[in-house]
């Protein structure tokens, strides 16, 4: 077969495509002859190999992002190696594919959502690779939930920081979308862990009774005081972890059940993502760090 002759404009076009280095381009060029699809085949497969090399690497950061549709909404969790990267446009711009269209097909697992082939006939995995080969980073598709309301319910999305923090609520039986939202900026800030009491199980409250019992009578306070002491300081746990019972953000003299109240609404649930809770992220030396990304490790 007579060798094509690889042309700048060829380079240039399938950079385009891609968003990879010239030399990477000509290289892929020159290996198949020229052959634009078979190129950006070699590109890909290129990606999964830098991806491969980086899945033992830690993704801790990365973004939280929210997209609402009319009565559905996405809230999820998407994750790379360092700050600088969540910022970059392709990741974003790989966020927002992502949203678009777990929400339309709704896979039951982030497993099952990977799999899943997006409308440019790419599955997510492949798609997630191609961003991971033009950018350097690991990558990965954390977590994600759906949810539905009806026309008379409302929807508080709230990004805080750009995403580092997203909270997404749901209000039943009324429409202000804005009072919604106040509401999960003020989950965002303190971080409840339930809606209302009876969400508590009847487990967690005996456990915190049992340890409150314990520090009234190591304070030295009188038995016959300290069961009156201990369902006072109940109260004020369920204050720390019900959103409900807490002192709202916006004017401290009203708790957050009353001023959802007063908007004819319920607050059903909420869903609040930060950034890398849970992951483990290894303390590294900076300059061994920048010195591994030099050496391309």
């Amino acid at each position: 077969m007579e060798k094509m002759k690889i042309t700048a404009q060829m380079v240039k076009e399938l950079r385009e495509k891609t968003g990879t280095g010239m030399m990477d381009c000509k290289k892929a060029l020159t290996e198949t002859n020229g052959d634009m699809e078979a190129a950006i085949d070699f590109l890909r497969e290129k990606g999964l190999s830098s991806s491969a090399k980086k899945a033992d690497r830690i993704a801790a950061d990365g973004t939280t992002s929210i997209y609402v549709d009319g009565n559905e909404a996405i809230i999820l969790e998407v994750n790379a190696e360092t700050d600088f990267v969540a910022k970059n446009e392709g990741f974003q711009t790989l966020v927002s594919d992502l949203s678009v269209h777990l929400l339309a097909t709704k896979p039951a697992t982030v497993e099952e959502a990977v799999a899943s082939i997006l409308p440019n006939g790419l599955s997510v995995a492949d798609h997630i690779s191609n961003t991971v080969a033009k950018i350097g980073e690991k990558i990965t598709l954390r977590r994600y939930e759906i949810r539905t309301k009806t026309d008379n319910d409302a929807f508080g999305p709230y990004l805080h920081m750009g995403g580092r923090i997203s909270v997404l609520t749901i209000v039943e039986g009324s429409t202000d979308s804005d009072a919604a939202k106040d509401v999960a900026m003020h989950i965002a800030a303190l971080n409840p862990k339930y809606v209302s009491r009876d969400q508590v199980s009847a487990e967690e409250v005996e456990h915190e009774r049992k340890i409150l019992t314990e520090q009234a009578l190591n304070e030295g306070k009188p038995e016959n005081i300290v069961a009156k002491m201990v369902e006072g300081r109940i109260g004020k746990y369920f204050e720390d972890i019900c959103v409900l019972d807490q002192a709202f953000v916006k004017n401290s003299d009203q708790k957050v059940g009353d001023f959802v109240k007063s908007t004819g609404g319920t607050l059903k649930e909420f869903i609040r993502y930060a950034v890398g809770e849970g992951i483990e992220k290894p303390e590294d030396n900076f300059a061994d760090e920048v010195m591994s990304q030099v050496k391309g490790n």
